[in-house]
C-alpha cells in the first residue's frame, strides 16, 4: 500500500475554510479507484496543524489522485491559506495489507 502523510499548517483565520475545502477533497477522493483511505487529522494542541493520511493501492492510485478535478480544486482553494508549502511524507503501508 501506498501511503502519504501531507503535513499541512494553515493561517488559524483560515481553519474553518480549509477544512470545508479538505472534507470536499476527503468525499471525492474516498470514492476514487484505488484509494484505501484517506484521513483529515487535526493536531488536538494547535488547530491550525493538519495531517492527510492519504492511502492508496499503488503508487499508480495515488498519483492519479493529483490528477483528479477534486484535487486540482482543493489546491487552488487552500494553496493561500497555507503558513508555509505542504509537506508529503511517503511511507509503506504495511498493516492492514
Amino acid at each position: 500500500m501506498h501511503v502519504t502523510l501531507v503535513h499541512v499548517r494553515v493561517r488559524l483565520e483560515n481553519v474553518d475554510d480549509f477544512i470545508a475545502a479538505t472534507r470536499a477533497n476527503h468525499l471525492a477522493s474516498i470514492n476514487e479507484p484505488g484509494n484505501r483511505r484517506f484521513d483529515v487529522l487535526q493536531a488536538p494542541d494547535d488547530p491550525a496543524r493538519f495531517i492527510l493520511y492519504e492511502a492508496y493501492a499503488s503508487a499508480a492510485d495515488a498519483a492519479a489522485h493529483k490528477e483528479t478535478a477534486h484535487y486540482f480544486a482543493w489546491r487552488e482553494a487552500v494553496g493561500g491559506m497555507m503558513v508555509e508549502p505542504r509537506r508529503g511524507e511517503p511511507m509503506n503501508g504495511l498493516f492492514p495489507a
